[in-house]
This record gives C-alpha cells, sequence and structure tokens, in this order.
C-alpha cells in the first residue's frame, strides 16, 4: 500500500475512532411487554418562521402561514381520530403567534417540545441561553411545564443544564441511543430521525430555496409506499421509526388523507407503541441507561 493511502487510511480510522468515542449506541432496545416496535408521530410546527429566516418571497411565507392556520389544526384531528398522541415541535415565536393551536394540542394530551426560540441557534452563548429560555418559557405558558425535548442544535451541555432529557435531531443510528458532549462527558439521549422520513423532502416546492432542478413535488401514494417500506423494515426486526412532518407541508387535505391510511395500516399490525417522544426517551432511560448514570 503506497504510504500517502496508508497514512490517509490512518487518519480517517482515527477520526472515526474521535466519533465512535462520542456516541453509546444501544444494540437491543427492550419495547414495554406486548410491543414490538416504536412509531414516534412528530410535527416540526415552524409555520413561516424558517420562511422568513431565509428571506424567501410572500408565496412562501404564505404557505407557512396556512400551516398555522389549517395544518396543524388537521393533524392533531388526524392523531386524535386514531387515538395516536404526537409530539409537536415548536419555536417560542410560533407558540406566541399560534397559541390557541398549541394549547388544543396539549389538551388533547400531545407532547409540545422545543424546536428553538427563532428555528436556529445563536453562536453566542449568552444570547444562546436567551433563546432557549424564552422558548422554554413560552412552552410553559401553554401546558404548566417546561419542556423535557427539543430538536435543535443547541449545544449538548446547554440543554442538559436546564432540565432537558432528550435531543430529537442527529442521525448517527437508526434506534435511540446517547451523545456524549465533548466537554462534560454528560450523555443525553438522542432520539433520531432521518430527512428520508421527513415529508418536506417530498413535497415542499422551494424547499430551503432550492433552485428549479431542484424542485419535487411527489404523488402521496408513493410517499406512502416508501414509508410504509421502511416501517416493515424496522417491524420485522423489533425496531423504530421516527415519522417528521410539517403541518404546512402534510397538512394539505391530499396528504392528511394518505397519511390516515399510512397511519391506520400501521396500526393494524400487532405490537406497534405509538408514544409521545417524551413517553419514549423515559422508558430508555428508565430500561437502558447510559453507562455511568
Amino acid at each position: 500500500m503506497p504510504a500517502d493511502l496508508a497514512a490517509d487510511l490512518a487518519a480517517l480510522s482515527a477520526a472515526a475512532a474521535r466519533a465512535d468515542a462520542h456516541h453509546e449506541f444501544i444494540p437491543k432496545i427492550t419495547w414495554p411487554q406486548g410491543v414490538r416496535m416504536a412509531v414516534n408521530v412528530t410535527l416540526d410546527f415552524d409555520a413561516m418562521l424558517l420562511r422568513r429566516l431565509m428571506n424567501e418571497p410572500p408565496s412562501q411565507l404564505g404557505k407557512g402561514e396556512f400551516g398555522g392556520r389549517v395544518g396543524i389544526w388537521r393533524m392533531i384531528a388526524l392523531f386524535d381520530s386514531l387515538g395516536i398522541k404526537g409530539t409537536v415541535f415548536t419555536p417560542g415565536r410560533i407558540v406566541e403567534l399560534y397559541p390557541e393551536a398549541l394549547r388544543h394540542a396539549h389538551a388533547q394530551g400531545h407532547e409540545i417540545a422545543d424546536h428553538m426560540w427563532e428555528h436556529h441557534v445563536p453562536k453566542d452563548p449568552t444570547l444562546e441561553r436567551d433563546h432557549l429560555r424564552k422558548a422554554a418559557a413560552a412552552i410553559e405558558s401553554i401546558t404548566g411545564r417546561r419542556p423535557v425535548g427539543t430538536r435543535s442544535w443547541h449545544s449538548q451541555a446547554l440543554l442538559q443544564e436546564e432540565g432537558f432529557i432528550y435531543n430529537s435531531h442527529g442521525h448517527a443510528h437508526h434506534l435511540p441511543h446517547y451523545h456524549r458532549d465533548a466537554g462534560t462527558g454528560q450523555a443525553l439521549l438522542n432520539i433520531p430521525f432521518h430527512y428520508v422520513i421527513d415529508d418536506a423532502m417530498f413535497y415542499s416546492f422551494a424547499w430551503l430555496g432550492s433552485q428549479n432542478p431542484a424542485q419535487r413535488i411527489s404523488d402521496p401514494d408513493r410517499v406512502a409506499d416508501m414509508w410504509w417500506d421502511a416501517f416493515w423494515q424496522q417491524y420485522q426486526q423489533g425496531g423504530y421509526l421516527n415519522i417528521v412532518m410539517h403541518p404546512f407541508v402534510s397538512g394539505r387535505a391530499l396528504r392528511v388523507a394518505m397519511m390516515e391510511r399510512l397511519l391506520r395500516r400501521m396500526q393494524a399490525m400487532p405490537g406497534v407503541w405509538f408514544p409521545t417522544s417524551e413517553e419514549l426517551a423515559r422508558h430508555i432511560l428508565a430500561t437502558h441507561p447510559a453507562k455511568g448514570a
């Protein structure tokens, strides 16, 4: 083997080892009795906030507004009709804009969790802390308690200092796992999702400022087939699936109808558990605690 190639491989191996040291995986998760597989149904309730951050045109802002005025209500009604408890990850600013929708979701038993203050994390540590605390206070004003879960880029040490027990953000594994902070060494549970099970990747025209060649609006039945295949693969293994939806995307009538068909099909399988993200996190923390916890 050439010396330069051997050096490159050694460097890659060392980098992989350093990254691996920050993760603690759970080889086989034990679900509650009678459960074969867990499915988290989650909403990223951004409304028009992300569109504003990206300085997108009024047509895109209007699409976001639809999520707050119509989409969120349709999605919560869908979950309620199926008896499924979901998790709504919401920025603090959206709590200010659409408090009635979030009060309704909370009253129906759905979890309201953090999704940053303005859908981004400031680089300044003092401002980051201020954003996290303002978002938590906004959610507490709706639910009466501070959130314990987040879907965010907030620094792990700050999240744990503020009492969060999980983040639903990283993709290092398909099963819930722990991530250790490089500074403190503390482990935080990560409940992973992947963009292949994210509605915006398939339905959202002009997603994240993409240009015309990158546009896509998929047939809902095509998305249903792909998501069912992902579910079925994990069902056979006794695993896990995190379904990510945005009210301004999946709140459209034809997509609500598709999700109803898909979720009913999942519910028809024996042993499928639909917990909130907090319920899932507390189960794993109790039955599979991090090493040294």
